[in-house]
C-alpha cells in the first residue's frame, strides 16, 4: 500500500515511530511514580554517567564517583528527553548550551535543570525547565516514563523523564542558555554501532564514556549516557 493508509500503516510498524516508542518507553522505562523516591536516593543508587578505569582500563567500584564527590556537594536535577512524534519515525531534541554557562557550556545537552523547592516531582522540574529553555509548553508533552538515574564528575544526579512531544510547537531557544536547538532521528541514536566508546583524562584519572557523532553534532557526557541508557533499556532486547 502506498497511500496516506499505508504509511500509517508502515510508521505503525517500525520501531521508531511514534507510537511504538511511547509503547516501549511505558513497558521498559521506570514508572513515572517513582520519581521523587530516585531523586531521594543516595549517590550509590545512580549510574555513573562515565566510568572511572583503573591503568588496566578496568572499572572498578573503589573509582565510583560516590567516592569522588563528597555527600553534600551532590545536586539533584530533571532533564527532559523529548522524542518528537514526528512522521514516519520520531527525532529527539537537543540544546546546544551557551558558551558563558557556569556549568557544561557549550556542551550538547537535553532540556532541564535543577530541581527547585517548589517543584511538587522531577517530572515537573523537568516539564518546567523545557518550556523555560526550549518553549515548549507542557500541553504539547506527554510523559511517559523514567531512565536510571545519572551521577556526572559535576556532582549533579540526573533524572531523566521520557516524554513524546507534539511535534506542532514552535521552538524559543532561552537566549542566556541555549545556543541552539536541532533534532537527531530515533532511529539514529539507537543504532549500537553509533554509540563509540571514548577515553578521556579527568582529575589525575582515566574515563570511558560513550559519545555519538551526527552531521557535525558530538553528544557526549552525561547527554550520551543517557541516550545510551534510553537504547539498553527501550531497543537493545531488539539486537540479541
Amino acid at each position: 500500500m502506498r497511500g496516506p493508509d499505508g504509511l500509517e500503516a508502515a510508521a505503525a510498524l517500525s520501531p521508531f515511530s511514534a507510537k511504538v516508542f511511547a509503547r516501549k518507553a511505558r513497558a521498559f522505562g521506570i514508572g513515572l511514580s517513582e520519581a521523587s523516591w530516585m531523586a531521594a536516593q543516595p549517590a550509590t543508587y545512580g549510574i555513573d554517567a562515565g566510568r572511572r578505569v583503573d591503568n588496566q582500563g578496568k572499572p572498578n567500584e573503589s573509582l565510583k564517583l560516590e567516592h569522588l564527590v563528597p555527600p553534600e556537594a551532590w545536586r539533584t536535577a530533571a532533564v527532559l528527553v523529548p522524542v518528537i512524534a514526528r512522521e514516519p519515525e520520531a527525532t529527539v531534541l537537543f540544546t546546544l548550551r551557551t558558551a558563558h554557562l557556569a556549568a557544561h557550556s557549550g556542551q550538547i545537552s537535553f532540556p532541564g535543570g535543577k530541581i527547585e523547592e517548589g517543584d511538587a516531582t522531577p517530572v515537573e522540574t523537568a516539564l518546567r525547565e523545557a518550556e523555560e529553555e526550549v518553549g515548549i509548553p507542557p500541553l504539547a508533552v506527554t510523559p511517559l516514563s523514567l531512565l536510571d538515574l545519572h551521577n556526572t564528575g559535576t556532582g549533579f544526579r540526573i533524572v531523566p523523564v521520557l516524554a513524546l512531544v507534539d511535534p506542532g510547537f514552535e521552538p524559543v531557544p532561552h537566549p542566556g542558555e541555549v545556543a541552539e536547538i536541532f533534532e537527531v532521528p530515533l532511529s539514529f541514536l539507537m543504532e549500537k554501532e553509533n554509540h563509540r566508546s571514548h577515553l578521556h583524562e579527568w582529575k589525575g584519572g582515566t574515563v570511558q564514556f560513550y559519545a555519538m557523532e551526527f552531521e557535525n553534532r558530538f553528544i557526549w557526557g552525561a547527554t550520551a549516557a543517557i541516550v545510551r541508557n534510553l537504547y539498553e533499556r527501550l531497543y537493545a532486547r531488539e539486537a540479541v
